[in-house]
């Protein structure tokens, strides 16, 4: 009766008992004496019986999750071998390659996993529409040849593995390895793999990634390609593609070639993740396949390969076109079907392209023709596109025909380009007639004004220009600033001085001006003889940040005050200047060393190009926020990459000072296009000796690293930058810092902002740390920042300010225990 009660009444916490030490268990002697008592068999039996008649959904006991339903028939199926009678002496464990492959497993949450060991179902690996399950269970995969655990002649190391099985899979990172590091003594290369198949077998293919990195570090680790590949194919099943690249690289470094599925799993994994490289990563991998692999991949693969390509927001989309048609290549001579979405998504590629190739697009619709496939409206919308940029008329009528046979209301696109095709022909009574259509069959947008706008000012059409002006704003839309741009532009070539300030000041009160509108209001007073007012707004720009001078606002003003020898200004300007390091125009070289003494010549031929003190601090914090320093290999010298987040409002404003503030460094391909004023999301500075200490201190050996000196760079300005490039503000005011460093460094850094009476706590989050500064904290670290923060991002920024659009990806970095930092109680959660 008592084993009765312990197998039946309290039913054994079967996560505790995986199958290894169940079988352990009974070989225990005690418990066989109990079974072979007279009675026992019986009672057991009737109990099965019982249950056999009368099934009920019973909950699985488990540690982690006691609440999910399993249903009657597999209830006995993983209560009957223990409810049955067991021989004496007990049966051996089976051999592991009787045991049912990996991939025939089924899919099991981690809480439920070794609960559920004994339950064969159909796999579901839940993948995602990218991946194609039918063609991922085709892969063939090596066989991880393991040792029996019968085959051990010792009792005590099969009793030790089967512990080790049990318990690894239940503690995180720090408790896992010093479990480990203890038994160093006995463990070998053949009792790590048999414990790492083991819990991929149980879905603890976290685990199992952990004894294989701690299987490296060992003296007697010998490579195993087959447990490798099995690893890596599981770490890409579950999206962790950093360790899923982690293995794939151990394999390459080895000098072999992967598998066909760690491939396939790692591209897949890459393309289901939205991080800001992956993409790139996965078109190398792809790259590497088919070169160094020489592989075939399967046609889902392709399509999704080349989906995420044509998906891509923003402007650098356009640069994947070589890409893109390297994979319609592959597809061609391996002989797969070409989807129409491929030959559409590749012209819709050739119409964004700079320069147009037009034989391209011609061989490409003649394929689709001859292929059975019919133009769709995106097809020929992206035609019309590339009309638009190569101004072929002839060839957009034909394309505007055929949009409008097919009796489909054509796209406001369509109209744009068309508008554009007229412009650029000369023709802009064609391009208004077309907006007049447009108004017709559907209400114009924001874009549509922009181009009709764009079109009259360049044919300098004030009157209608005027009127459409008028009517676009009295429309309600918004980002009126580009319209008011050309307006400007149209009076300046016009002399037009009292419309451009008119346009000006309506423009201030309709949005919100940037550069371009002062630069272009400035160049209209200089041009005036208006220098009062001109200085004005030089210095309106100047004290702004958000729109700040530039070498062409400098040179303008410069050119006022000399054309009218207005010199102390003048040299007050070009102290400016020298102080920025712009350029000053040749034309006014001339006419600048009649004013300037000699010292004055000799200063400014002597300034050379180093950094400032303030770009130097600036440089700090943006490491500290994640900047990188990337070396040149022709030149042998570092440069910085400024990288910056385009849906980011705080960047958006950041990435423009930033521009200003390095301006001198920046290459010429990197400075602003003039025609709207946008600067790029990342630009590079120039190799420079003076990089030299950044990259030793931050990036030694292309790793991120805290420099041991940091106490004494650590200034409110180096933390300001560092708080507005890489941290954020809570909902409830707290502010974080992200810290992409290891352990060590955090720590360091730590000890260095609380020896400066500021108190923070360090969590970590995957493999990024978070510095919090809470409550009365956080007020403390905006007081000593906040002079060093941009005007502009000061309401976004504030600390103990409610946020208006709180976070919520952050929300859960809990605060509120001791800091990692302090006490090693970093959590293990994985960020791929």
């Amino acid at each position: 009766m008592i084993v009765a009660r312990h197998f039946i009444g309290l039913k054994i916490k079967w996560s505790l008992c995986s199958e290894l030490c169940v079988r352990e268990a009974f070989r225990n002697a005690s418990l066989s004496r109990h079974l072979s008592r007279p009675g026992v068999t019986e009672r057991l039996k009737d109990g099965v019986a019982a249950f056999r008649l009368h099934p009920v959904t019973e909950k699985c006991p488990s540690r982690r999750d006691s609440s999910r339903d399993v249903s009657p028939c597999a209830l006995a199926t993983w209560r009957a071998p223990f409810l049955l009678p067991i021989p004496s002496p007990p049966q051996p464990l089976p051999p592991l390659h009787s045991l049912p492959p990996l991939e025939t497993l089924p899919e099991i949450p981690p809480s439920t996993s070794r609960l559920l060991l004994c339950i064969h179902r159909k796999e579901s690996f839940g993948f995602n529409s990218s991946f194609e399950l039918a063609e991922v269970k085709r892969f063939q995969s090596p066989v991880v040849e393991v040792k029996e655990l019968e085959e051990l002649p010792d009792q005590w190391r099969r009793s030790r593995l089967a512990w080790l099985c049990k318990e690894l899979p239940a503690h995180r990172s720090p408790t896992f390895i010093r479990v480990l590091n203890a038994q160093r003594k006995w463990i070998r290369q053949d009792d790590c793999t048999y414990i790492a198949v083991h819990c991929m077998r149980i879905r603890e293919n976290e685990s199992a990634f952990r004894v294989y990195k701690w299987m490296v570090q060992q003296h007697w680790f010998r490579f195993d390609f087959a447990l490798v590949t099995k690893l890596a194919d599981y770490m890409g099943k579950e999206r962790k593609y950093l360790k899923c690249r982690d293995l794939y690289n151990d394999i390459v470094n080895q000098g072999l070639v992967p598998n066909e599925s760690t491939f396939h799993i790692l591209i897949v994994a890459y393309l289901s993740s939205s991080g800001p490289s992956c993409l790139e990563e996965a078109c190398s991998i792809y790259n590497q396949m088919i070169h160094l692999g020489n592989y075939k991949p399967r046609l889902s693969l392709h399509n999704s390969l080349f989906r995420a390509l044509v998906s891509k927001t923003g402007g650098s989309f356009k640069h994947h076109l070589k890409q893109a048609e390297f994979i319609f290549q592959n597809l061609t001579t391996c002989g797969l079907q070409v989807h129409n979405d491929i030959y559409g998504g590749l012209i819709w590629l050739h119409s964004y392209q700079d320069i147009i190739d037009k034989e391209r697009i011609v061989s490409l619709r003649k394929e689709m023709q001859s292929a059975g496939i019919e133009e769709s409206i995106e097809v020929l919308v992206s035609v019309l596109r590339a009309c638009a940029k190569d101004g072929d008329l002839a060839e957009a009528e034909s394309v505007w025909t055929k949009i409008l046979s097919s009796h489909i209301k054509p796209p406001s696109q369509a109209f744009v380009y068309l508008m554009e095709v007229y412009s650029r022909v000369g023709k802009p009574s064609g391009s208004l007639e077309t907006f007049r259509v447009m108004q017709e069959q559907c209400s114009p947008n924001v874009v549509s004004y922009y181009k009709i706008i764009e079109v009259l000012c360049k044919a300098q059409e004030t009157e209608l220009a005027e009127s459409l002006m008028v009517e676009f704003i009295n429309s309600g839309m918004k980002s009126l600033t580009r319209s008011f741009i050309d307006m400007m532009t149209m009076y300046t070539n016009l002399s037009l001085h009292d419309k451009v300030e008119s346009t000006f000041f309506r423009c201030l009160e309709e949005c919100h001006p940037n550069q371009s509108v002062y630069y272009l209001y400035l160049d209209s007073l200089v041009q005036a003889g208006n220098l009062d007012m001109a200085e004005l707004i030089f210095s309106q720009m100047h004290a702004d940040e958000a729109i700040g001078v530039d070498v062409k606002s400098c040179n303008n003003i410069l050119r006022g005050y000399l054309t009218y020898e207005h010199h102390a200004k003048a040299r007050k300007i070009c102290d400016l200047m020298c102080q920025k390091k712009y350029k000053i125009e040749s034309s006014l070289l001339e006419k600048l060393d009649h004013v300037l003494s000699l010292s004055e010549k000799e200063a400014r031929k002597s300034s050379s190009l180093k950094l400032s003190q303030e770009q130097r601090e600036i440089l700090i914090g943006l490491l500290l926020g994640g900047l990188r320093v990337k070396l040149d290999d022709e030149k042998r010298s570092y440069a910085i990459d400024f990288v910056f987040r385009e849906d980011n409002k705080i960047h958006s404003f950041l990435k423009r000072h930033i521009h200003n503030q390095f301006h001198e460094w920046l290459a010429r391909k990197m400075q602003v296009d003039d025609s709207n004023g946008d600067i790029p999301c990342q630009f590079t500075t120039i190799p420079h000796s003076c990089f030299q200490l950044y990259a030793d201190q931050f990036w030694p050996q292309g790793l991120p690293v805290i420099p041991k000196l940091i106490n004494r760079w650590l200034t409110p300005r180096v933390l300001a930058y560092w708080y507005m490039y890489g941290g954020y503000r809570t909902s409830s005011g707290d502010i974080l810092l992200k810290l992409k460093f290891d352990k060590e460094d955090v720590t360091r850094i730590a000890k260095t902002i609380k020896a400066k009476s500021l108190n923070c706590r360090v969590k970590r989050r995957g493999r990024v740390f978070w510095m919090g500064f809470l409550g009365t904290d956080a007020a403390e670290f905006w007081k000593l920042t906040e002079p060093f923060v941009l005007a502009d991002l000061r309401d976004s920024l504030e600390a103990n300010h409610e946020s208006l659009d709180g976070r919520s990806g952050l929300e859960n970095v809990a605060f509120s225990s001791d800091s990692d930092a302090d006490n090693g109680n970093t959590s293990d959660e994985s960020d791929d």
